[in-house]
């Protein structure tokens, strides 16, 4: 059933279900000499900083109606960053109806809801492998929020946040509330797929795959680019530079290397 305005359940004092979202995230690169994999490292140390980490988490704040209490970010050495903000129920500036449908959330504007304890974290994992020419950028973002709105609501900013190759998102309805009567709930809002607050361009561009365990509000979604374009994996040259047997052995590291993130296994192939 699906909940309108009107319909909502009346809870007996605040609603203290906790709702999570984990959003992760690969970028993939070939860098085969240790001058291109130093290069492809520092522009992602600077181009998903600190301060540039705190942006993005200040506009899912926006989005999920939250006020920040409290920041703490920091860079790494030799890279890497990590941002952690606290959080509470920011100001309702009218009924969030749209946080009962299953359906994409805006990219930054103006979204309010009802929340009371909450936080959003970014951690960040430029990984390399020393001999293989393979160097990835992982970033896991962490919302969660207790009240009315879901943070699958902040997902599609995201997805457009990040050039991504690879994401994995997990979602969990944790806890109960209580309705007047007493009456237990344990979820109060329909989900059958995180896909469902995906847009549709967005998913046309990746392959999905959904493990949902429904009697447990879990909720699993991972998704892999479907077209490859062997330029978007080199850095600081193109592929017509490179022998065919090269362009070959590369798409193929590359692609061994995105599929094992995918399958979450070491994969082999003939």
């Amino acid at each position: 059933m699906v909940l309108t305005t009107e319909q909502r359940i009346t809870l007996h004092g605040f609603n203290n279900l906790t709702k999570s979202l984990s959003f992760n995230m690969y970028d993939i690169c070939f860098t085969k000499t240790k001058d291109e994999r130093k290069a492809y490292l520092a522009y992602i140390d600077e181009q998903y900083n600190a301060d540039r980490l705190t942006a993005i988490l200040k506009s899912v704040a926006d989005i999920i109606g939250a006020h920040v209490l409290n920041i703490a970010k920091q860079d790494y050495e030799p890279q890497g960053a990590s941002v952690t903000m606290l959080v509470s129920e920011g100001p309702i500036e009218q009924e969030p109806s749209e946080s009962f449908e299953e359906s994409p959330g805006p990219l930054p504007g103006a979204v309010v809801g009802h929340l009371d304890k909450s936080h959003i974290t970014v951690h960040t994992y430029p990984e390399y492998h020393p001999d293989e020419g393979i160097s990835t950028f992982r970033a896991d973002i962490d919302v969660s929020t207790c009240g009315e709105i879901s943070p699958l609501k902040a997902l599609n900013y995201l997805i457009h946040s990040f050039d991504t190759d690879i994401m994995t998102m997990d979602y969990r309805v944790r806890g109960f509330t209580r309705d007047i009567n007493g009456h237990k709930l344990f979820i109060d809002h329909e989900i059958s797929s995180i896909q469902n607050y995906i847009p549709p361009e967005v998913k046309d561009m990746y392959q999905m795959i959904d493990v949902n365990v429904y009697q447990e509000n879990i909720f699993h979604t991972k998704c892999k680019l479907r077209e490859f374009d062997l330029n978007n994996y080199l850095f600081g040259y193109t592929a017509d530079s490179l022998s065919k047997e090269d362009q070959l052995e590369i798409e193929k590291s590359v692609k061994w290397e995105m599929d094992e993130i995918f399958y979450g296994k070491n994969m082999v192939y003939d």
